[in-house]
């Protein structure tokens, strides 16, 4: 009897668990497909039919008056299409991959934004199509094109080894030819700040003929204060026969000599040139980062602005 006991309580507490073997089966539950991933809206988007404005200003004397024609205060809450072209990848659309020195960053649009009043170009470090950087670079090119007057942005600038900040123009129409006997303008660059170079920037003139015929004349200055931890004026003056350079007003180089082999003095620098903002990580020039460079890194921008020499 008690064997008899046990099978049957065994029996029912099978059953009591396994809901009975006469009941319908559970249906089997098929989870919904994974929803595709969201790809962000990008912030910076270009344009194909901006409008350009050419300033053809009046020339500066040193010290002289000045008439404000053009400025970006980055006020608003987004960069203007209009104003800006937010350049990507690593320069093989122009044939020169790498930028013809070898960096080491791919350039996204949205390195870049605006806040409070700054714009902020942005190194970080991190693989996008086969580079370990990115960063940002930003061209006023068939948008906001300038001859002679003076030009000034003001800036706080990234430090590190590898790093080459730069705000500088090119030919709006390269008339004279191929880089660099169209000439170019470096109104302020600097390698390695903080690190390899000091608190130092360069003012540089590349010109002669097109690459590699080219050659270049440059000048270098200690900033007052510190260029990464404080905001700084660095700016151009520049006329017919003659460019200065100045950080925060004080003059640093003058300029009077240049030639293009392909047309008289003073070509190249009697054209007009657009503005270019950017942040180049790595290359030949001015050498990779190192332990010691921290990233993601910042170079700040208050303002740009244009002037003309009153007639």
């Amino acid at each position: 009897m008690k064997n008899i006991a046990l099978a049957i309580t065994s029996t029912l507490l099978f059953a009591a668990c396994s809901g009975g073997s006469s009941g319908p089966a559970s249906p089997v539950v098929t989870p919904p497909p994974a929803p595709p991933p969201v790809t962000p809206t990008p912030v910076n988007v270009n344009i194909s039919n901006p409008t350009q404005t050419t300033f053809d200003n009046g020339e500066v004397s040193q010290g002289g008056a000045l008439t404000l024609v053009w400025s970006d205060e980055f006020s608003a809450a987004q960069l203007d299409p209009e104003t800006w072209f937010f350049e990507s990848g690593d320069g093989s659309q122009y044939g020169i991959p790498g930028w013809g020195n070898n960096e080491q960053q791919w350039y996204l649009e949205d390195n870049a934004a605006l806040s409070n009043g700054i714009l902020t170009l942005t190194a970080k470090e991190e693989s996008q199509s086969g580079y370990a950087f990115t960063s940002a670079r930003l061209l006023t090119r068939d948008r906001v094109a300038v001859r002679y007057g003076r030009i000034e942005a003001r800036m706080r600038l990234p430090g590190g080894q590898g790093l080459w900040p730069a705000f500088w123009m090119l030919p709006q129409d390269f008339v004279y030819g191929g880089w660099a006997a169209s000439g170019e303008i470096d109104i302020m660059e600097a390698v390695n700040l903080d690190a390899s170079g000091g608190n130092n920037v360069v003012g540089t003139l590349h010109y002669g003929g097109e690459f590699p015929g080219n050659v270049f004349t440059s000048e270098w200055t200690t900033v007052s204060g510190s260029a990464t931890g404080e905001f700084h004026e660095y700016a151009i003056e520049w006329d017919a026969t003659e460019i200065r350079w100045y950080v925060d007003d004080v003059l640093f180089s003058t300029k009077t000599s240049w030639y293009s082999t392909s047309a008289v003095y003073p070509a190249p620098f009697n054209q007009p040139f657009y503005i270019l903002l950017n942040i180049a990580v790595g290359g030949n020039f001015p050498g990779p980062p190192n332990a010691g460079t921290v990233f993601p890194v910042t170079m700040d921008v208050d303002y740009v602005r244009v002037y003309s020499g009153n007639p």
